[in-house]
């Protein structure tokens, strides 16, 4: 996938983190059901960062034109936005630990998804900005790793 231009790139980050924002706050909802308070807390947060991401997003494309895309203009990895996918078994039944895998695999195809555009794309802003998403994503993927370890050794 390679955003030909910053413009795009930011158009489609600002759509993949609010959906990340929004899925997160399902799995805060969903550990809350479970009496999870850490893990209610901890995907809050989670949240949170997804929602400061995505307001970097609009910052950054805050001065610039950006398309306005619609579902089936975004260039998408298998036609579906990179932390959108899996997300069907979400629910009150979700535990603590499936939760955890499930916002991995998002955080993974999130972090997949920028470190491909910085790789791909020809614009150097665009590497930029990619990298700096990437190198974000990054960090959540191993902190849900952490956490996933330290539930597996208790």
């Amino acid at each position: 996938m390679s955003c030909v231009d910053v413009e795009t790139f930011l158009a489609h980050a600002i759509a993949l983190e609010r959906e990340a924002a929004r899925r997160y706050e399902e799995l805060s909802a969903a550990m809350h059901t479970e009496g999870n308070r850490a893990l209610k807390d901890f995907f809050a947060r989670m949240a949170h960062f997804s929602r400061l991401h995505l307001a970097e997003a609009q910052a950054r494309g805050g001065f610039r034109t950006l398309p306005a895309l619609r579902d089936d203009e975004y260039q998408w990895p298998d036609g579906i936005a990179p932390e959108t996918a899996d997300w069907a078994g979400v629910d009150g039944f979700l535990d603590g630990t499936a939760a955890l895998k499930l916002a991995l695999d998002s955080e993974q195809r999130g972090h997949a998804y920028y470190a491909a555009v910085s790789a791909t794309t020809r614009d150097p802003e665009t590497r930029r900005l990619a990298g700096e998403f990437a190198a974000e994503e990054a960090q959540h993927v191993a902190e849900l790793r952490r956490l996933i370890a330290a539930r597996s050794a208790a």
